[in-house]
């Protein structure tokens, strides 16, 4: 277990001989070993020490507070690494307007291959729904070949932005009529699906900011996503070619019924939130997505590494991500 995802109120959380115990009332309630652990992501009101914090710091173990309503993510991240070359090289990289761009158009080009796949799933779920797949498929092939002449990053934006748009409108096809979804909203989501894709992508989002750190790279200056105050651009960034692997993550829960309607409630300003019952449902699911995300960061931020230290040509990162 590498992960322990705490969603539980009034519970307190102690240092107790190398392993975290939990108590509430003031009885021991479990133990949790902290070696395996290299993230823990907490929800609701839960309470630890600062020592707690401290020693998880020292452990290398990441703690991600999922707070209010939507879960709006805090990061508490370890020990920092120990090289800072690797930041300096990324300062540097992230101001040379060609290779930054080179570097974006390397993410779009996965994130639009990672579409394109995920659409072959949903054309064989729905073959009633295969002609709009089909469309949606032209439509980001035909994107595909324009990466490389998007002049500059606005313009890349605008076409993974278009991409996005034909994604969701192919994923509104495969997920049932029930949940009223008809493409991609926030702050807040106004259905379930897009209350998942939400949780979700924060989720994700922690992740790649937990694997910039763990690598040394500085989780705030991206290459796709420009520098924004509070932002973490290089996470956003990293985040960006593996939303699919999240997708089909939130279109599998509502396609097995491991989440229904029935588990999300509707506030008077509209926002559709996942209840407690259904949270437990998604945290024992979540796993093995992001466990395919984490695999796939390393090997990105690998790739990258060895792109701003030996300042090598971005054609030397690896064609699938």
């Amino acid at each position: 277990m590498t992960s322990l995802y705490v969603d539980r109120r009034g519970v307190e959380m102690r240092l107790d001989a190398g392993a975290i115990a939990f108590f509430e009332n003031g009885e021991r309630v479990g133990t949790v070993p902290s070696g395996p652990l290299e993230r823990i992501y907490l929800r609701g009101d839960v309470r630890l020490s600062s020592g707690l914090l401290g020693r998880l710091g020292q452990l290398g173990i990441g703690v991600i507070i999922l707070s209010g309503r939507q879960g709006q993510p805090s990061l508490f991240l370890p020990r920092e690494h120990n090289d800072p070359a690797i930041r300096v090289a990324q300062a540097r990289l992230h101001l040379d307007d060609q290779r930054s761009l080179d570097i974006a158009r390397w993410l779009v080009r996965g994130k639009l291959k990672a579409q394109l796949a995920l659409l072959d799933d949903w054309r064989s779920a729905k073959p009633t729904s295969s002609l709009v797949f089909r469309h949606v498929q032209d439509a980001v092939k035909v994107m595909l070949t324009h990466i490389n002449a998007k002049p500059d990053i606005t313009a890349l934006r605008g076409l993974e932005d278009a991409a996005a748009a034909q994604h969701f409108k192919a994923m509104a096809e495969v997920v049932p009529e029930s949940l009223n979804f008809s493409g991609r909203n926030r702050r807040p989501p106004r259905d379930p699906v897009n209350a998942v894709l939400s949780l979700s992508y924060t989720m994700l989002m922690a992740e790649a900011a937990l694997a910039a750190h763990g690598h040394g790279f500085d989780p705030a200056i991206g290459f796709f996503h420009s520098l924004d105050f509070g932002r973490p651009s290089l996470a956003c960034d990293l985040a960006e070619p593996l939303r699919p692997v999240m997708d089909r993550f939130a279109w599998r829960l509502f396609a097995e019924q491991t989440l229904r309607a029935r588990d999300f409630s509707l506030e008077k300003d509209g926002a559709c939130l996942l209840m407690k019952a259904g949270r437990e449902r998604f945290y024992a699911e979540v796993e093995t997505p992001l466990l395919e995300a984490r695999q796939r960061l390393n090997a990105m931020l690998k790739a990258m590494r060895t792109l701003v230290l030996e300042s090598a040509h971005v054609a030397t990162l690896p064609d699938h991500l």
